[in-house]
């Protein structure tokens, strides 16, 4: 009798957990990239794991690597949409709390300076270098300096990579134009500070796009 009490009570906890798990992917929304960090306040380590190793067989998640899920978007004639790499790289970076900034063509693309899409994606970060396989897709985190970091998730640090990776020699006419675009909604004082430790050549160039004196 206790035995029975006790199953169906470990089986219960189970279910809660589950449940209460479901729920919080379920209000992220389709896309949301997590790792069983993202759940330590709903119970136990082991608890959370079992949890999302149900919700996988279920189909109802998608398991990416060791420890690393997302709630997978569906399109209506594609099927199940591969993750968002980003997505991925922040729920790895919150993980492991650290920041981190989006680099080379991969800054470049989502300023709007190129078009290429890269096969594998770079993040700058202030903790070790690892390399992440997500699919046949690879995420970069490359370990950089804490000045290099200073504007890490602003817009201005990632205007500075991508001009980067753009070069000097590159940025025409075309160019100004899209970072005129994209800077048009930040302040004179998030700029001068986001961009005080660019290179001189990059600061020359954003304030005169935007009509700063130097």
């Amino acid at each position: 009798m206790l035995t029975f009490v006790k199953n169906r009570d470990s089986s219960e906890m189970r279910h809660s957990a589950e449940t209460t798990i479901k729920n919080r992917i379920t209000e992220h929304g389709p896309g949301w990239c997590f790792t069983p960090m993202h759940f330590s306040d709903l119970g136990s380590d082991a608890s959370i794991r079992k949890a999302l190793s149900q919700l996988g067989k279920q189909k109802f998640i998608r398991r990416l690597a060791r420890g690393l899920y997302d709630y997978p978007k569906k399109h209506d004639t594609l099927g199940v949409i591969p993750p968002d790499l980003n997505e991925v790289a922040k729920a790895i970076a919150e993980k492991d709390g650290v920041l981190i900034q989006p680099a080379g063509a991969h800054a470049a693309n989502l300023v709007g300076l190129s078009t290429q899409v890269p096969g594998r994606i770079i993040f700058l970060t202030e903790a070790a270098s690892k390399k992440v396989k997500i699919g046949n897709q690879e995420i970069i985190f490359k370990k950089t300096t804490k000045k290099i970091m200073s504007s890490a998730g602003t817009k201005e640090g990632l205007l500075i990579q991508a001009m980067k990776n753009l070069g000097k020699d590159h940025i025409d006419q075309i160019a100004r134009a899209r970072i005129a675009e994209f800077l048009k909604n930040s302040n004179e004082k998030e700029i001068r500070d986001n961009m005080k430790f660019a290179p001189a050549w990059m600061r020359v160039i954003v304030f005169e796009i935007i009509g700063l004196k130097p």
